[in-house]
């Protein structure tokens, strides 16, 4: 009998669940940056393993309420966390475990997890054996604690058959040669978004946004049409930047991106719009997609 199931990645803000989804598999659909927060809504991956089909759930990492936005953010988190099977806690090795704990707090439905101890190669030994024997004074709570280096591919098997022997038996519940059950456009607006959080500083990837308009798919080439929304002029300019010389980068960026994961031609045209207050605003943020 077949297995399959839904499997949130759950951690804070930056731990890299981005990264773990993308790595275990082997392409990049989620965007990623080394900006915590990066991640607003829950993506998925579908990823086989011998007979069983587990999709991965990336969410928006666990963090305190501010605008509506955020608010949006960690119930995303939170929902996922309790729609799944089984839950995969990434805690990087250097983390505190007053993290964990919080988490334990959060997971009012007691759903299963595994408690992934990411970025083992960045420690030594020492201090590595030091927060396992941390996190097995919690071991009652979890079902498996396993360390990875997530770029070097360490601990992956272990993870795929730990979480294969924990899901209930059931039919695939997608077509096994499918990556992600994601929208093509919301895969190439995270890109996008990444673009802007890889070449932009301060603030203002947290205070933007990107909208698909239109794609027009032709044989040997796309054409992508997109609007980046931002809250205040000021930030219009630095999004373009002098001689537009920022808002090429961001679409050199994207564009090789998209272009690596649809393995076509893509013609790119950006514009930026000034939308005051977006982030506080439930209604427009329900208009582009952030719906509870």
């Amino acid at each position: 009998m077949s297995k399959a199931g839904f499997v949130s990645l759950i951690g804070r803000p930056n731990a890299g669940k981005s990264t773990l989804m993308n790595s275990l598999l082997g392409e990049n659909i989620a965007m990623v940056s080394q900006k915590a927060n990066a991640t607003r809504k829950r993506s998925n991956a579908i990823v086989m393993h011998n007979d069983t089909q587990i999709i991965f759930v990336d969410t928006p990492g666990l963090h305190e309420r501010e605008k509506v936005l955020n608010q949006f953010m960690l119930d995303e988190a939170l929902k996922a966390m309790g729609d799944c099977d089984l839950i995969v806690y990434l805690a990087p090795v250097t983390d505190s475990v007053e993290n964990y704990e919080k988490f334990l707090k959060l997971n009012n439905s007691k759903i299963k997890h595994i408690i992934v101890l990411s970025k083992i190669d960045q420690v030594s030994q020492y201090k590595l054996f030091k927060k396992i024997a941390l996190y097995n004074q919690f071991s009652d709570n979890f079902e498996a604690l396993i360390p990875m280096a997530v770029p070097k591919k360490v601990g992956h098997k272990d993870l795929l058959e730990t979480i294969s022997k924990l899901l209930p038996e059931s039919p695939f519940l997608y077509d096994p040669e499918d990556l992600t059950s994601e929208l093509v456009r919301d895969i190439y607006a995270g890109f996008i978004r990444e673009g802007i959080f890889e070449n932009i500083s301060d603030e203002i990837p947290y205070e933007s946004d990107v909208i698909i308009d239109k794609i027009y798919e032709e044989a040997n080439i796309d054409k992508i049409f997109a609007t980046i929304i931002i809250e205040k002029e000021s930030q219009k300019g630095i999004i373009i930047g002098k001689n537009g010389e920022s808002i090429k980068r961001i679409g050199k960026y994207s564009r090789e991106k998209i272009e690596t994961l649809s393995g076509k031609k893509v013609y790119l045209d950006l514009q930026v719009v000034v939308k005051k207050g977006w982030t506080k605003d439930k209604s427009f943020l329900e208009k582009i997609g952030y719906t509870s």
